[in-house]
């Protein structure tokens, strides 16, 4: 019995990274009881790294006896910071081929057929919308043969619902898929990256309660009230340290927070952590305030080297849009950020491009690769002062800001705009009484 030094867990060695370069990394096989004939088969256990994903353990049960097999994917990376909704518009059978990751806790929904799969109900999957649909029709055809026995007329119409789920495939009428994560480790494929996909809307939000205890990150009798913060004064005078986990290797570390006011702006909150043991470092942005009456859309023409050096405070409500590369960013999909136009550009390659799980292994396609290659190329090129563009920052809650280097005077090549929110601004943002004004709206 091999032993797990504390060495490799902390350091990050026992979960490699996916690589067909080393030959001698084999999957851990275990002796386990086949469900379906009720032998010995063999199980096989993998620990890898998958980009974007992170650290997931892939598990594989054959069985000689009875030739029953079964494949399971289980994230064994941290919980996000927020929850994570993707709703995709499914037009054609294209659509179908879309890779997905499905961690075990994420709520699969097709609204047009009033269909739900609660979370923990199947297993993690990383499979495609078809696979989705393939797995939902398995199961419930499962207990027909019994339900057939004993509540025909249940089993009945269980059948014709089973029917239109299969007439799904086919594609006829356009519907609509829901992968709801509160673990936020779930994920749906781009397959125009870096562009945006007019299919797929993706949106992030804060866990409640419950969702924290069905998770495990509290206790069942945890009361629901968060504790009291603390005093503001001793905030903005004192760097507050608490003990925390590494993102990354998972080892214990230190994040400090620190109250922080910005020139021409407002007080935000910084957060900062250090690992020792695996020497990763992040930073995270918190708006001190409350949300602005109007939403802020900021516009920077970058035409000279110096512009990349301007800092920036990207909120986690602000999306990104370059027009010259036909990119978006929504909301969310970086975290709050207080860095340099270099370090929010060089992120964004990260996350696009480094990060983007199905832009490498078997997943990937020479079309693919080749397009987000490029995509980093130009990032490379407006950091060099080699390209123009418009950098776009649109945020509703107005929480955002882009240094002016001409302060207190206007910077010609930035321009402010103040805006109205939208009905589904206020929506994201959890500023609508839902029920006053949708009837509002609907007036």
């Amino acid at each position: 019995m091999s032993v797990i030094s504390e060495e490799n867990v902390r350091g990050g060695s026992l979960f490699k990274d996916i690589s067909a370069d080393d030959e001698d990394w084999e999957p851990t096989e275990i002796e386990s009881l086949c469900m379906n004939c009720h032998q010995n088969g063999t199980t096989r256990l993998l620990l890898t790294k998958i980009p974007f994903f992170k650290e997931v353990i892939v598990s594989s049960f054959s069985c000689p006896h009875c030739s029953w097999s079964n494949t399971e994917i289980q994230s064994a990376g941290r919980i996000q910071d927020q929850g994570v909704c993707y709703t995709l518009k499914v037009k054609t059978k294209h659509d179908l081929n879309r890779e997905v990751v499905k961690a075990d806790s994420a709520t699969t929904r097709v609204l047009e057929l009033d269909f739900e799969i609660p979370p923990f109900t199947q297993k993690g999957a990383l499979t495609t919308i078809e696979g989705l649909l393939d797995r939902a029709v398995a199961g419930l055809e499962q207990d027909q043969p019994v339900r057939r026995a004993t509540d025909p007329e249940v089993a009945e119409k269980i059948d014709k619902f089973i029917q239109k789920l299969r007439k799904l495939k086919e594609v006829e009428n356009e519907f609509t898929l829901v992968i709801e994560d509160p673990s936020g480790n779930s994920f749906v494929e781009n397959p125009v990256a870096p562009q945006k996909d007019e299919a797929l809307i993706v949106s992030r939000f804060k866990r409640t309660v419950q969702q924290d205890k069905q998770l495990g990150l509290r206790a069942d009798d945890d009361l629901e009230e968060e504790p009291a913060g603390n005093d503001l004064e001793t905030m903005r005078n004192e760097v507050l340290v608490f003990n925390t986990n590494c993102p990354e290797c998972n080892a214990p570390a230190s994040t400090n927070m620190k109250l922080v006011h910005i020139p021409h702006f407002k007080e935000v909150i910084i957060m900062a952590t250090n690992c020792d043991s695996c020497g990763h470092r992040t930073n995270e942005v918190k708006s001190g305030g409350a949300t602005e009456e109007l939403g802020t859309k900021i516009t920077l023409h970058v035409t000279d080297p110096s512009d990349v050096t301007r800092d920036v405070l990207k909120s986690e409500t602000c999306s990104i849009l370059i027009p010259e590369l036909e990119f978006e960013l929504g909301m969310g999909a970086l975290s709050g950020k207080f860095t340099t136009l270099e370090g929010l550009l060089k992120d964004i390659k990260d996350l696009i491009v480094s990060k983007n799980p199905f832009a490498c292994g078997d997943s990937s396609s020479t079309e693919r690769v080749e397009k987000l290659n490029e995509f980093g190329e130009k990032i490379d090129k407006i950091i060099a002062g080699e390209m123009n563009i418009h950098f776009i920052l649109d945020d509703p809650a107005g929480n955002s800001y882009l240094q002016n280097v001409y302060a207190p005077e206007p910077d010609p090549e930035m321009t402010i705009e103040k805006y109205t929110r939208s009905f589904e601004q206020n929506e994201e943002l959890g500023l609508n009484d839902m029920k006053t004004e949708a009837y509002e709206e609907e007036k």
